[in-house]
């Protein structure tokens, strides 16, 4: 019997998912390697975790009532989609330091899958947002952080903040698409992701906000995913915050992956 295996298949019998997934994994690839090679993004893919976290930790520990939960317990979820979050701002600048060194017109002048680069840098986005999660279990058990998850919970906790970042990657992949210049690439993510992380649970509870700031806090994506995660890791109320959390980022993902490739294939250089 003839053997049909992805390795023995010459070119022209490959399929275009095939070379769909090989471009994507080439350009991924691409992309983590510039994250090993950069000094910058390897400081800030250590520094940001641990500085959101101590900061946040010993400057508002003090001060804020979380009742039964200690801030601790009460902060982690909070800086853990924070960071997820910020993190995400690094596919806006990388797409728009693709298009301003003008290499995805080399790209595209190659017979290869016209979103690999697209799907490429959203890879290497989760590969770093994974190192950062990592990086901030570890100092939030350092800071008095103690779960009481179940390994079923844990695994919840994993599956929501994958889903999560790649909602936000996609979101932010769309901001990269649109700006004009390099140093707005670098600010416009901020601009977003900034009030969704103040204007939330992340840091205190929703009900000690005015009225207005709290009905906006209480139903947006970033509080449900917080307020998901927080309930399985120490047991907080859950609500329909799981549920929640999953449409807010399933309804983004829907959203941001045709409008992000449809801009993609018809974006011009950076100026």
């Amino acid at each position: 019997m003839q053997d049909r295996s992805p390795a023995t298949l010459k070119p022209e019998d490959r399929t275009e998912l095939f070379w769909l997934l090989s471009n994507t994994w080439l350009m991924a690839g691409r992309s983590i390697r510039h994250i090993i090679r950069s000094f910058d993004q390897v400081m800030s893919l250590l520094l940001f975790p641990i500085m959101f976290m101590l900061l946040n930790r010993y400057v508002l520990g003090g001060a804020i009532d979380t009742g039964n939960v200690t801030y601790a317990n009460y902060l982690f979820a909070g800086i853990f989609v924070q960071v997820l979050a910020f993190g995400a701002n690094y596919t806006t600048i990388n797409l728009a330091v693709d298009l301003k060194e003008g290499i995805v017109d080399r790209f595209r002048s190659l017979p290869m899958a016209s979103s690999a680069l697209l799907i490429g840098h959203i890879v290497s986005d989760m590969v770093r947002n994974v190192i950062s999660g990592v990086i901030i279990v570890l100092v939030g058990l350092g800071v008095g952080f103690r779960p009481t998850a179940s390994a079923k919970e844990w695994l919840f906790v994993v599956g929501l903040a994958m889903l999560f970042s790649l909602a936000i990657s996609w979101a932010s992949a769309i901001l990269g698409l649109f700006v004009k210049s390099l140093e707005a690439a670098q600010w416009i993510g901020f601009v977003f992701i900034f009030p969704l992380t103040f204007i939330s649970s992340a840091f205190v509870p929703t009900d000690t906000m005015p009225p207005a700031l709290q009905i906006f806090a209480e139903n947006q994506p970033l509080t449900q995913v917080i307020n998901a995660m927080r309930s399985w890791l120490v047991g907080t109320p859950m609500d329909n915050a799981a549920w929640m959390a999953v449409i807010w980022s399933v309804g983004i993902i829907v959203v941001s992956v045709p409008l992000a490739t449809w801009l993609f294939r018809r974006r011009g250089p950076v100026g």
